[in-house]
């Protein structure tokens, strides 16, 4: 997409603009979440270390002129597991961020269908921790389960409560609570990361594309003397707010995004 490009929207919790058109495979009770193990795990090992992680770098610092300020407040909960919450705003650097600013601990995403269903670059989603939503009971039993695994475990689970793809999108998206179930049901830790655009010089010349910079917010724990409901919403309301506040620091709009009726 092109910088002054302008797109017409309806609803901001459902339209989709991402340019990628899959059709998903069914996540049944025959998916196999769990790639931690044996010959599996040699595979992620390659794929997630040797391949993606360095991959990720690269793209992130060279195409995305990314940077992440306030890293440091994940220090203290390494190896503890956490969920963790962003805003979706790049089509590739969206899955590639979070490996860099929680570098060296293991994220998994929580994903659509269709990330898996990819003929080559699907297959490798799978070893490098995509999630995908289940489409049936057996199989959101595995899908629980897993993830609890993996947090109990002392791993990062990053979930993109907006769900549709905005790209160089520059506020939030209202989300519903829905995703907030996992920490509200475990009691463990949240962190919210939102990604800005901002405005890129060199030589005192304003450059086209914007710089991405991210800023983390949390831990934000669940009230656990409320109930389930209150949890979720109280933990989205938190996480929405400190997102809110910290999207105000993008000044660069590449794509300008209008609500259909509106001037």
């Amino acid at each position: 997409m092109k910088e002054g490009k302008t797109i017409f929207y309806t609803d901001e919790q459902n339209d989709e603009f991402s340019a990628a058109v899959i059709k998903p495979i069914k996540i049944d009770k025959n998916y196999r979440y769990d790639r931690t193990r044996g010959m599996s795990a040699v595979a992620r090992f390659f794929f997630y270390r040797i391949v993606a992680t360095p991959l990720a770098f690269i793209y992130c610092k060279a195409f995305l002129h990314y940077r992440c300020v306030s890293r440091k407040v994940l220090k203290p909960f390494r190896k503890k597991g956490f969920y963790l919450y962003g805003n979706h705003t790049s089509n590739y650097g969206d899955p590639l961020m979070p490996n860099l600013f929680a570098f060296p601990e293991n994220v998994y995403f929580i994903v659509h269908p269709n990330n898996v269903s990819m003929p080559v670059l699907g297959f490798i989603n799978r070893f490098i921790g995509a999630i995908p939503l289940p489409d049936d009971i057996d199989a959101a039993k595995n899908f629980s389960s897993f993830i609890s695994e993996r947090i109990d475990n002392g791993d990062i689970v990053a979930i993109y409560p907006e769900a549709h793809i905005w790209p160089y999108y520059t506020k939030i998206r209202n989300f519903s609570d829905k995703s907030f179930g996992y920490p509200a049901r475990s009691g463990k830790p949240v962190f919210c990361f939102t990604n800005t655009y901002q405005k890129r010089f060199l030589f005192g010349k304003e450059l086209s594309k914007p710089k991405i910079v991210t800023y983390i917010d949390g831990p934000f724990y669940p009230d656990m003397e409320l109930t389930l409901a209150s949890r979720k919403k109280d933990l989205r309301d938190r996480v929405f707010d400190a997102m809110c506040r910290r999207a105000e620091k993008s000044d660069k709009e590449y794509i300008r995004y209008i609500k259909k009726g509106t001037d």
